[in-house]
């Protein structure tokens, strides 16, 4: 079996919890792991039992300019690094702004890189500096790459049509115990706060909604200025907004606590709050825009809807009432236990590997 060499040199938020839940599934099969020691699950990390690899990164804006002499080093500490495990492949589990540099470097070595890609186009409204130039030098330094949605392998594929892809399911990002919790909102809307999430969709939704479900409460919580994009939302009734970065060991109880999530996004790659929230038993509305689609569509865990404020407020009163919410609950349930299959994920991925370096 091939043994992988597992990169990460993110600090925190889903790129982190992906690549934890992602090395202790490869872990059994032959694995070596390269962080950053400044990675917030960093001791989880050390829990692994595989050889690993820990880099000084930086925390702040001038720790990433001043970093950047040191770069050539690192990337001949993870060609060297891969070389000692017998690692002949590197999988990326998120860009780093190091990347570019990095990935290179590692093909030059003789070596096997493989990148997960979760975005192939900048997000309207997100910075778009260098993210062609980034996206590009990761490609051309591929010998395959992971996708979690269709829209982003026709992406992907439009950029460097010769590439082969790895399809697989984004796993729900569970890598903390979910304790029973009481739900304190009956709808939420959680993330980092941007122009293409559609927050106002959802300010000019939540009229309607309360109409059909006086009392209904909506929590909106993330990191950003939630009223420079929908100017009202937290003055609604109902409605608290809580403008915060959410700790990793936080995020599934966060989920769990609501009776529905809802992503109103105007377009999307994929969500990755999605799958957590299916794996808690928490019914989804969600626009019918790029990969959230393909994430919810013929699951029965939740409702699609065109991007629209008075459709977002019929599906989320439909998803409100008892009776309905039992059956989207279960089958919410049953759609997350496959996402949370983290060792069928890794077998997979292990079996398009193989494929590959075939």
């Amino acid at each position: 079996m091939t043994r992988i060499l597992l990169w990460f040199w993110g600090r925190r938020g889903g790129g982190a919890q992906f690549a934890l839940s992602l090395a202790r599934a490869l872990a059994p099969g032959g694995l070596a792991l390269s962080v950053s020691r400044q990675n917030e699950l960093i001791d989880l990390f050390r829990g692994i039992s595989v050889p690993r690899q820990e880099v000084s990164t930086y925390n702040g804006v001038a720790g990433f300019v001043a970093g950047f002499a040191r770069v050539p080093g690192l990337a001949a500490g993870l060609s060297r690094f891969a070389r000692e495990q017998e690692t002949p492949v590197v999988v990326s589990a998120m860009a780093h702004p190091w990347t570019p540099f990095v990935a290179p470097a590692l093909t030059r070595a003789g070596l096997a890189f493989i990148p997960a890609i979760h975005d192939a186009v900048p997000h309207p409204g997100d910075p778009a500096v260098l993210f062609d130039w980034r996206l590009r030098r990761e490609l051309e330094a591929a010998r395959a790459a992971i996708v979690f949605s269709d829209a982003v392998a026709q992406a992907v594929a439009a950029r460097r049509p010769d590439l082969r892809l790895i399809r697989l399911p984004l796993g729900a990002l569970l890598p903390f115990d979910v304790a029973p919790t009481e739900k304190r909102a009956d709808v939420l809307f959680f993330g980092r706060f941007r122009r293409y999430k559609g927050l106002d969709l959802l300010r000019d939704a939540w009229p309607a909604l309360r109409a059909a479900h006086p009392g209904a409460t909506l929590r909106v919580v993330g990191e950003g200025d939630a009223e420079a994009l929908a100017p009202g939302l937290a003055a609604l009734p109902g409605v608290t907004l809580e403008q915060r970065w959410v700790p990793d060991a936080e995020m599934a109880g966060l989920v769990a606590g609501a009776r529905l999530l809802v992503l109103p996004y105007r377009e999307a790659s994929q969500s990755g709050v999605l799958p957590v929230a299916l794996a808690c038993g928490v019914p989804v509305v969600a626009t019918d825009v790029g990969g959230l689609a393909e994430q919810l569509r013929g699951s029965g865990a939740g409702l699609l809807v065109p991007p629209e404020p008075a459709a977002l407020a019929a599906a989320m009163a439909r998803l409100l009432d008892p009776a309905a919410h039992a059956a989207f609950a279960e089958a919410a349930r049953a759609a997350g236990a496959r996402l949370n299959d983290w060792d069928g994920m890794a077998a997979a991925l292990r079996e398009e590997i193989a494929r590959v370096l075939r």
